[in-house]
């Protein structure tokens, strides 16, 4: 075993030679950014070796660093592996920092039939001529109370050994809470006086990278509080498949703890704010992908990634919260959004719930676009599925100066035609250190505007002009210069970052086409395309459109539902009446295996153009195109 120091803060952990600086971090409990999942492609995971031997091939990788950085120690954490004990410094920039994370659902009217209700009584205490038993005092009470009829409501074990010591204690004045649950009414608390105004319930999106909970006042029906933090599963890999890969490795139990010790804070923060008690929180509505909820419950999830990719669960789950050790009421109840294969899962049967396609007649296609991507077309009577590998280029990674939604990231961007200066914003108004996702589909789609880049992609370096210029590797545009940037280097998107970036939009589209084809419909019949996620909420729609992303459709009917998974799990937190139909919407989507689908490859090969080989299929662009060249002539 090797020591490896990883300062600042002088965190010690113990490593088997051979293994990597990255998996040595991960362990030590150090969120290092790995957009790619570890492959050495991104870029992001740089760190300095200050003392000790290591095996990293600097010829291999050198295009990530400067020559001074090189001799500097700087190597890739997930490409170096450990010979010997080390001293590693780990910079801000390779840190995983606060990310703009969208907490902000679709506003949208919610009726408010919560399944949880609490019930204050006051009761008569038992008699000689009036012996009965305090359970069937207790429910009588509820029954008489407003609730459900005593008969109905099923008490636990654990609520009979605490109901006579409250009710005499109390002297005979109580608050019950009821939960309907599958198979009926479950008596869940019995409270000494009136609390019945202190009933609460979370609806959480747990995603891959980030978690967001809103807790709500089950009596009132309003939002009490809001709170987001990072899914700190993100210590044992940044991407889906790593971490299945890690539960392989007898750390299941590890990635269960983290991803509700992520929730827990999140709750708790939440709770903070509001002034409440998390013991007054009393059911917990979840809605993540199949694998992220596979995970929490602590399901193996091994058999998702490999054929016939199956998942153990795709149903509605309720189970109990304490459980899976959530810090809410001992008893209250965590409710889990269902999936439709391994790869469709709650999250997107929330967004659904959230723009309502299911319920209209109108053909819509949802797009939630992540590393990975999920497309769904449809209406009330059918839907079709699909989801694929975007790549890591549309959230920052394959892409040199590409970076999360985090501060310093360039976000939106514009490009003067004339002089070719772009015109930026950045995320908290800091020196640029990057660009994110929607900062990159605008640049894509200005490049091609002011004819810097071709259709193909190819930048022309027959352009005099300083930002157009030849590195060691590939042709490349400067968005800013080192002297004006937050990380002391010019940023810019060379012709390799374009490549990538028109292959990850390549497969939405053709993603979209492929079941625009199997409906028997063509881009004309789409009456809405709805995005959903971070990603989605903040891309430019034209821009979308300009670079092929989408179908092209009218702008104004595509539209950002923000965060359509905690929007969808706070209406089915606030309306059980809702939760009915969520099994029926699974049941109803039919998914389509893309890889299967011989004309995906096909569609795919026809989109790694900009915007498409087809220009007449995107009549808006063409015209576009055409004004902006003869504009430049």
């Amino acid at each position: 075993m090797r020591t490896v120091t990883f300062i600042p803060g002088y965190r010690k952990i113990d490593a088997e030679q051979g293994s990597t600086i990255l998996d040595a971090a991960q362990r030590a409990g150090l969120n290092i950014n790995v957009v790619c999942g570890g492959q050495g492609k991104c870029g992001k995971c740089i760190v300095y070796v200050r003392s000790g031997k290591t095996i990293f091939d600097q010829q291999k990788y050198k295009r990530f660093f400067t020559d001074d950085e090189l001799a500097q120690g700087a190597c890739l954490a997930c490409q170096t592996t450990i010979e010997s004990d080390l001293q590693v410094f780990i910079p801000d920039s390779t840190s995983i920092q606060e990310q703009k994370i969208l907490i902000d659902g679709q506003e949208t009217a919610m009726e408010f039939h919560p399944s949880v209700r609490k019930y204050y009584i006051e009761l008569q205490p038992p008699t000689i001529s009036d012996p009965s038993p305090d359970l069937s005092r207790l429910l009588w009470g509820i029954q008489k109370a407003g609730g459900p009829s005593a008969e109905k409501i099923y008490a636990p074990l654990e609520m009979l050994r605490k109901i006579p010591a409250i009710l005499r204690h109390s002297e005979w004045k109580a608050t019950g809470t009821v939960a309907l649950v599958p198979g009926g009414y479950r008596l869940v608390d019995v409270q000494e006086n009136d609390t019945a105004k202190r009933l609460y319930g979370a609806a959480v999106d747990l995603g891959s990278t980030t978690i967001v909970v809103y807790i709500w006042d089950l009596v009132t029906g309003k939002i009490a509080g809001v709170a987001s933090n990072y899914n700190r599963q993100i210590s044992c890999g940044e991407d889906i498949l790593a971490r299945v890969n890690f539960a392989r490795k007898n750390g299941l139990s590890k990635l269960q703890a983290l991803a509700t010790e992520s929730i827990n804070l999140a709750i708790t923060t939440a709770s903070n704010t509001a002034g409440i008690d998390r013991e007054d929180i009393y059911e917990i509505v979840v809605a993540g992908n199949t694998v992220m909820t596979h995970m929490l419950l602590g399901i193996d999830p091994a058999y998702m990634i490999s054929e016939p990719y199956v998942p153990v669960v795709r149903r509605a789950l309720s189970v109990s919260t304490g459980r899976i050790g959530i810090t809410c009421n001992p008893n209250g109840g965590l409710f889990v959004f269902p999936a439709v294969s391994d790869f469709i899962g709650g999250d997107i049967i929330a967004d659904i719930l959230a723009c309502g396609m299911s319920e209209k007649e109108e053909i819509s296609l949802l797009i939630d676009i992540g590393t990975n991507f999920e497309v769904v077309l449809g209406n009330s009577e059918w839907m079709f599925s699909c989801a694929g590998a975007a790549g890591p280029a549309l959230e920052g990674g394959e892409v040199l100066f590409g970076m999360r939604a985090n501060p310093g990231a360039i976000e939106k961007i514009s490009i003067e035609p004339g002089t070719l200066n772009p015109l930026y914003t950045t995320i908290n108004g800091i020196k640029p250190q990057g660009i994110c996702g929607s900062g990159l589909i605008d640049l894509l789609a200005e490049l091609l505007c002011t004819c810097v880049i071709d259709r193909t992609g190819r930048i022309n370096t027959g352009i005099a002009n300083p930002r157009i210029r030849t590195n060691s590797h590939f042709p490349e545009y400067v968005i800013e210069w080192a002297n004006r940037t937050g990380i002391g280097k010019d940023i810019v998107i060379t012709e390799n970052d374009i490549k990538n970036l028109i292959m990850s939009k390549a497969s939405v589209h053709a993603a979209c086409v492929t079941l625009m084809n199997q409906a028997g419909i063509n881009r004309k019949e789409i009456s809405t395309i709805y995005f959903a996620g971070a990603f989605g909420n903040y891309i430019n729609k034209k821009n979308a459109t300009i670079i092929g992303l989408i179908p092209e459709i009218s702008i104004d009917k595509i539209v950002n539902i923000g965060n359509g998974a905690v929007t969808g799990a706070n209406i089915a937190l606030i309306n059980r009446r809702m939760r009915k139909t969520l099994d029926e919407i699974a049941c109803r989507i039919a998914y389509i295996e893309l890889n299967a689908e011989s004309s995906f490859m096909d569609e795919y090969t026809s989109g790694t153009f900009l915007p498409h080989t087809e220009l007449t299929l995107f009549p808006m662009v063409q015209k576009l195109l055409d004004t902006c060249r003869i504009t430049k002539e």
